[in-house]
């Protein structure tokens, strides 16, 4: 399969030298538009690199949100950022592996792929061996002045788990969208959050889905399903359970 970065970069120098160290090395560019787009990108499995812009609003969350993906998920995560601050500051807190500072040269910017790719290859076959992870998605929450977006941990009938860069507020019949793992379809709906924990993990109740979405996941979590030990199988609200190792807050009910 060949390899791909996600780029998301509107300053034209700096995306036409990038684009030019990706052609020399063989790896496809994905010319992401916004911050969704490239996290997309990122939890469907499409790239093997992520590179962005700290110029860029947003940009610190990308890559906060991708470092949040199981290693055998996590794409190589490069930081484009000038040498002053506040570019520099967000560029080292993000979590970005490296960074490429600007005005960028194109073998500066084949030197930290090349890199990058090496280190890939040496992990790669023991995180194989190690870890197999299923495919995670973007959720994104709607809060009362802002959106949240997430990357979900599970999903089932009843509601979800997800794992946030912060914590999530408690929060009842909170709009939602989340895209199925592995489809183009769109979960659209309101849900409750049950329990959250300091670190971002959450667990969330369906409140009340679209009917055309209650059909979707029906028929995804049936077909995931297919070929699995149903003895084995988790019950119905496993996955609204908060993990063993979080301290956790739960919703208050009356």
């Amino acid at each position: 399969m060949r390899k791909a970065a996600a780029v998301l970069c509107h300053d034209h120098a700096s995306f036409r030298t990038l684009q030019t160290a990706l052609i020399d090395l063989d790896i496809e560019l994905q010319n992401c538009s916004s911050p969704e787009a490239a996290l997309h990108s990122v939890v469907s499995g499409r790239c093997s690199t992520l590179i962005v812009d700290f110029d860029l609003a947003g940009a610190d969350e990308v890559i906060r949100m991708a470092a949040l993906l199981p290693p055998a998920q996590r794409p190589a995560l490069l930081a484009v950022a000038s040498r002053v601050w506040p570019g520099t500051g967000r560029a080292f807190q993000s979590g970005a592996s490296r960074i490429l500072y600007r005005p960028l040269e194109r073998d500066q910017v084949k030197t930290a792929l090349t890199a990058q790719a090496h280190a890939e290859k040496k992990h790669a076959k023991t995180r194989r061996r190690s870890e197999r992870c299923e495919l995670k998605t973007m959720v994104y929450l709607q809060l009362d002045h802002a959106t949240l977006p997430a990357i979900t941990i599970d999903i089932g009938e009843h509601g979800l788990a997800l794992q946030a860069s912060e914590p999530v507020p408690m929060s009842s019949n909170l709009p939602f969208r989340c895209k199925l793992p592995g489809t183009a379809f769109t979960l659209h709906g309101h849900a409750d959050v049950i329990w959250a924990s300091e670190h971002g993990r959450a667990g969330l109740f369906f409140s009340r889905l679209a009917p055309a979405s209650r059909k979707h996941l029906k028929q995804w979590l049936s077909r995931r399903a297919r070929g699995k030990d149903h003895s084995k199988e988790k019950d119905a609200v496993h996955e609204l359970r908060p993990p063993a190792d979080e301290h956790v807050s739960f919703a208050v009910t009356e």
